[in-house]
């Protein structure tokens, strides 16, 4: 089974170091992108082979496309003559949809949705998947197996993929703008830059291995750190005082409805 990768930037490549850690060989990995000196960057990396969009698709069982979602058209309308009847399509690009790739590409061509995210670059990511009309459970199975070599995979129906990448897609980002504020806040109070940075680091680290390890609620949690009249409750009440919880489904809802109009544009 042969995987071409079309978009060689940073998920791409992710993608692709991810497999050759999970023991896929080199002979079965393809690589294209419309930067010849980056595709060829990546060979000299990675030892795979390289070649146009159309040379790929055509050796390929199954082809990824990394790419922005203002240039899918494009990619798909390259590929399209080039693909072997059963071919599996994927893409992993933000707000494109599996219809729409099925009208571009030939009759009966099987297509998956993804939304995965950038702690992929740490085998951590987290990857959302739906099937097409023409896609059957061993097209999921395949993804699934591919998106695996870089972190944890869920099925969800495609009316959900907005949603998907307004939280985990985009979810990284909220992270690290909370960790940035946090870091600036233990400087602000005066502690060295390094020390607040460790102390920040570890307390994210510490609360999400808690969560993932004790099942518990996150509000189980959260009330076991604020004692009654304590110093929590008093940070917590300054979250509530500037709507901060308000602000990130405010912020949620605009990634969703940003993801919609990728699409339909």
């Amino acid at each position: 089974m042969t995987t071409a990768i079309i978009g060689a930037g940073v998920m791409g490549e992710t993608l692709l170091s991810g497999l050759l850690r999970a023991g896929v060989p080199k002979s079965e990995l393809l690589i294209a992108d419309r930067r010849i000196e980056r595709s060829a960057e990546v060979t000299k990396e990675h030892g795979v082979a390289n070649g146009t969009n159309q040379e790929v698709s055509a050796n390929a069982d199954t082809v990824v496309l990394v790419v922005k979602p203002q240039d899918m058209a494009i990619v798909l309308d390259e590929i399209k003559d080039s693909l072997r009847p059963g071919t599996l399509v994927v893409s992993l690009a933000a707000g494109i949809t599996t219809g729409f790739m099925e009208d571009l590409l030939p009759a009966k061509t099987p297509v998956i949705r993804v939304m995965p995210n950038t702690p992929a670059l740490v085998d951590q990511g987290m990857a959302a998947i739906s099937s097409g009309t023409n896609s059957t459970e061993e097209h999921l199975v395949t993804v699934e197996t591919l998106l695996r070599s870089v972190g944890q995979v869920v099925r969800v129906p495609e009316k959900y993929q907005d949603a998907v990448t307004a939280i985990s897609g985009s979810g990284p980002a909220y992270i690290f703008y909370v960790v940035e504020a946090m870091i600036e806040g233990g400087v602000m109070l005066g502690l060295p830059r390094d020390v607040a940075n460790e102390l920040v680091l570890q307390t994210v680290y510490g609360a999400a291995t808690m969560l993932r390890e004790t099942n518990e609620h996150p509000t189980v949690l959260r009330e076991q750190v604020t004692s009654p009249g304590g110093t929590t409750v008093a940070a917590l009440r300054q979250f509530d005082d500037f709507k901060v919880r308000a602000a990130f489904l405010s912020a949620m809802e605009a990634a969703r409805d940003r993801s919609k109009e990728l699409g339909m544009q």
